[in-house]
């Protein structure tokens, strides 16, 4: 069979090969299609879809996805860098997990503005903000005392004049760490008036928690345009071919002495991997690691079973992925309900009844003129005749 790998590569240290196989990655059919619908709907920006969100299940490689992309968008920029020496083509930002309570958005535009900050970019920013300020080595020093609020007033400044092509948010999820519903969709306003003021497409990245994000109100889910980054299913022969295909190409590139034999245990590895390739990327890369400590000439099945997910680890996963893949599936039923509320399922429109015409709020009755007296005439009534004294 036909090796992937640089043959020299057997004779380089075991880090040199790890390294290699760590840095490897496939373009499989969903990392691509999830890629191109990503790539399209941050260059539509007339469609007005300020915010764009990705989802998917826990391991799918929601973070090889952004790298893709941020790889194409820089690609597409290049040009644009020959003029605008200030441009920095995209801009990338983790969403950490808050270490107790609520989402900490100090540290998340702190953060932002240290990653749009290229030190080799000759065209500063001034962030109109003070406890902002670059020190005598020209570095960004940010002030603690400075408040969150001027924190994002100088992040809509330096997205302004650096204007990147996207603003990628991985691990989006933990936005909605709030501890009131309320508070969650203030936070996705945030992103919101933030994408609107800068004109600058957020793309929200994370797993099946960020549907509770999506639907907080009207106006967010009409901003905001939606890609499932689903994983292979095994009752989808189109699917099951694939992944087959993508266990080929992983054995051709593990640089062993002997091709392993991945193919014949693909049962074994979708059960621990469920389908989701950064997480069978990230187990071959801890069993790769095994068999170069052991000097084994190929990868067996002991060192997968050694590294794989536990079967609790793997119905955990498989229960948020279940509970997400049913949370997007529009049924006929729900589609009936829908078209039952806007009136579409009653027939042909009919014409208002008769009653509806004469008392109807279509054609009110005009209302009643007020006669309006000439000035200096008396009001009407009754006078008395006979038996007055004359004055």
């Amino acid at each position: 069979m036909a090796i992937g790998f640089p043959r020299e590569l057997l004779r380089q240290p075991n880090e040199e090969r790890i390294a290699y196989f760590e840095a490897y990655t496939i373009a499989h059919p969903k990392l691509k299609e999830a890629m191109k619908q990503t790539v399209r709907f941050i260059g539509h920006r007339r469609a007005k879809a300020s915010c764009i969100t990705v989802f998917g299940p826990t391991g799918v490689g929601k973070t090889t996805l952004l790298q893709k992309v941020e790889q194409v968008l820089i690609q597409e920029a290049l040009q644009d860098l020959q003029t605008d020496r200030g441009c920095i083509p995209v801009v990338m930002v983790e969403a950490t997990a808050p270490e107790s309570g609520n989402f900490n958005w100090k540290d998340f535009f702190t953060r932002s503005l240290a990653t749009l900050e290229e030190p080799l970019i000759d065209q500063k920013i001034h962030y109109g903000t003070r406890g902002i300020y670059r020190n005598k080595e020209g570095q960004l020093v940010i002030e603690s005392s400075v408040a969150s609020a001027k924190l994002r007033f100088a992040l809509e400044n330096a997205l302004k004049h650096r204007h990147p092509l996207a603003f990628l948010i991985d691990e989006a999820q933990h936005i909605q760490k709030m501890a009131s519903g309320r508070r969650l969709q203030d936070n996705m306003d945030c992103i919101k008036s933030i994408a609107n003021l800068t004109r600058i497409p957020h793309v929200l990245v994370g797993t099946y928690e960020l549907l509770t994000m999506r639907n907080l109100s009207g106006q967010l889910s009409r901003r905001n345009q939606d890609i499932h980054f689903s994983r292979y299913r095994a009752d989808c022969k189109e699917d099951v071919e694939a992944f087959l295909n993508i266990l080929l190409t992983f054995q051709r590139h593990l640089p062993l002495q002997e091709e392993p034999d991945l193919l014949s245990q693909w049962e074994y590895l979708y059960e621990r991997c469920l389908g989701c390739i950064g997480i069978l990327k990230e187990w071959l890369n801890r069993a790769f690691s095994d068999a170069l400590e052991e000097e084994a000439a190929t990868l067996t099945y002991k060192h997968l079973q050694q590294r794989a997910l536990s079967i609790t680890q793997c119905k955990k996963i498989l229960q948020e992925i279940e509970e997400g893949e049913k949370a997007l599936q529009e049924t006929a039923e729900d589609c009936n309900k829908l078209r039952d509320r806007l009136k579409l399922n009653q027939g042909e429109p009919t014409e208002p009844d008769a009653s509806e015409k004469d008392t109807g709020k279509a054609n009110p009755s005009p209302p009643k003129k007020r006669k309006v007296r000439r000035v200096g005439s008396p009001n009407p009534k009754r006078r008395k005749v006979g038996g007055q004294d004359s004055a």
